[in-house]
């Protein structure tokens, strides 16, 4: 008896499937947008275009009401930030790989937006009488200056490397037209030329030796890409270590580290108050999160590569600043943003020690912390000193060289304790905490907690060149601060705050103070991780 077997009949094709399980699939490619972490970017981003869109449709004497629109936009910015304390949120994740996503919000991230959005918000208060007495276009201007924090509100907490490219650029490139709004002012023309060519020319660098990466690892999410590093073919690891160190130079020069630190006194200078202002600090920000996220979370398996060039980065720079700064002279024009600008420099230097320490110690995140805190710091009291510098530029003090701008010579601030006392002590107090002295204790407390990161990881040379450059500093802060109760030359002018600046420089003297007296509010950065 002969039995039959009869063949199974082939599987129905892919393209018969179920409709529902077609569904299915195509709801796992769907992206899923959180939009409460990016809370924080998108309502920047958003009063940006509004205020772009109703200057089209204002009189002309309803234009300073977009000042304080933007002011109010900033401050919801900032209230966004509450909802994300406590948890870790991601968005714009892989669907094959849900951990490797473009965008965090986690602890890390916070601290630099709220620093970034705090500073932008009083950059506001700062520029919304500017704006008005320079004649400035009040939409562009406020359009700008908001896309530009959109940009480094984003940057701390892109987790791939093309976006921090893209979140790098929107910060920087409105700049550039912020700077050059006074047209009729050749210098502000010729500064924000000198800006641009050389934030392209870094820019291009970094993208040059991005590509080297992504040609070793094949991925531009950070996690990955450390992944990946850690087992790289043969054949490309000579691109590795020159793709690090190209990386790297885009963010040394938003940074304004040596030797990507020479546009910074004639920007400051040729740029408005409140821009060199918001440049000082939030553009540093921006810098200094974008070069933690490349070193420590993207290349921690090379740390021998870019630990010794930050390092020595960090030196020179604090050195460049601190001799460029001590080089001023009083009666100089526009010596008092010239000093500023090069006492960023040095702050700069000091802000990368402790990333360089994070590549020989055995706590990096402790590092980081030191760095944030550090920066919260600078943030609160640099943005303050500003303040203050602008009051002055508006007002030419009494026995001033005629002609002279206003406040912009060191010179100019002889006997302003005389002539307004709540604002010299508020000077004074900003100058010390800079310095690191009393009752700038939280100045004291900040260089003394990133002087700590560089003795335990074992740079006792860099700890040596700090102690020394922060010496250096004294002789020009304390020379600034003993001239602010030196007798008036002539009769002292009385001067009167406009409310805007009166609130910032109210803001920032509170601040100080409280941190001063509430250090741990800043340094427990430190003794958190944030990596």
């Amino acid at each position: 008896m002969t039995e039959t077997v009869t063949p199974a009949p082939p599987a129905p094709p892919a393209a018969s499937a179920h409709p529902g399980d077609t569904a299915a699939l195509a709801a796992d490619l769907v992206q899923s947008v959180d939009w409460v972490a990016l809370a924080p970017v998108a309502v920047t981003a958003a009063v940006a275009l509004l205020l772009l869109l109703a200057d089209l449709f204002l009189p002309e004497r309803r234009k300073p009401l977009l000042g304080w629109a933007a002011v109010a936009g900033l401050a919801l910015a900032t209230l966004s930030l509450l909802p994300l304390v406590g948890e870790d949120r991601s968005t714009f994740c892989l669907t094959t790989d849900a951990a490797a996503c473009s965008y965090t919000a986690d602890g890390f991230a916070l601290a630099i937006q709220l620093l970034v959005l705090g500073g932008a918000l009083l950059t506001a208060l700062l520029s919304v009488t500017t704006v008005a007495d320079s004649k400035l276009p009040p939409g562009e201007y406020w359009f700008l200056l908001l896309s530009s924090v959109a940009g480094a509100a984003l940057l701390p907490a892109a987790r791939d490397l093309a976006t921090l490219v893209v979140a790098l650029e929107v910060a920087s490139l409105p700049v550039f037209a912020l700077i050059a709004l006074r047209r009729e002012d050749r210098k502000a023309s010729e500064a924000a030329l000198k800006f641009f060519l050389s934030s392209v020319t870094a820019t291009a660098v970094s993208l040059l030796g991005i590509s080297f990466v992504y040609a070793a690892t094949g991925s531009l999410h950070l996690r990955t890409v450390a992944q990946s590093l850690t087992d790289v073919d043969p054949r490309l690891t000579v691109l590795v270590p020159a793709g690090i160190v190209l990386t790297l130079v885009g963010f040394a020069f938003k940074t304004a580290a040596v030797p990507y630190h020479f546009w910074v006194p004639e920007t400051y200078v040729g740029a408005p108050v409140p821009v060199a202002a918001y440049l000082s600090v939030i553009g540093k920000a921006a810098g200094f999160s974008g070069l933690i996220l490349v070193t420590l979370y993207a290349f921690p398996a090379y740390a021998g590569t870019w630990g010794p060039v930050v390092g020595v980065l960090a030196a020179l720079t604090m050195t460049v600043g601190n001799v460029g700064a001590l080089r001023q002279r009083p009666d100089a024009p526009h010596s008092a943003v010239r000093l500023l600008a090069w006492s960023s420099v040095a702050q700069a230097g000091y802000l990368l020690v402790p990333i360089a320490s994070a590549a020989y110690g055995d706590d990096p995140g402790r590092a980081v912390g030191a760095t944030v805190a550090y920066a919260l710091m600078y943030a609160v009291v640099n943005l303050g000193a500003f303040a203050v510098v602008l009051r002055l530029h508006r007002a030419p003090r009494a026995g001033a060289r005629p002609g002279a701008d206003g406040g912009t010579r060191v010179a100019d601030f002889r006997g302003l304790y005389a002539a307004h006392a709540p604002t010299a002590l508020a000077l004074a107090f900003f100058l010390l905490c800079l310095a690191g002295l009393p009752p700038g204790v939280i100045g004291l407390f900040a260089k003394v907690s990133v002087f700590a990161a560089a003795v335990d990881a074992g740079l006792g040379q860099l700890a040596v060149v700090m102690a020394v450059n922060v010496v250096i500093g004294l002789v020009y802060y304390l020379r600034w601060t003993a001239l602010l109760f030196r007798a008036p030359v002539g009769a002292p002018a009385r001067l009167s705050l406009p409310a805007p600046v009166g609130v910032a420089l109210a803001v920032t003297a509170v601040a100080g103070v409280v941190l001063s007296g509430a250090p741990q509010l800043v340094l427990r950065f430190v003794s958190g991780s944030l990596l």
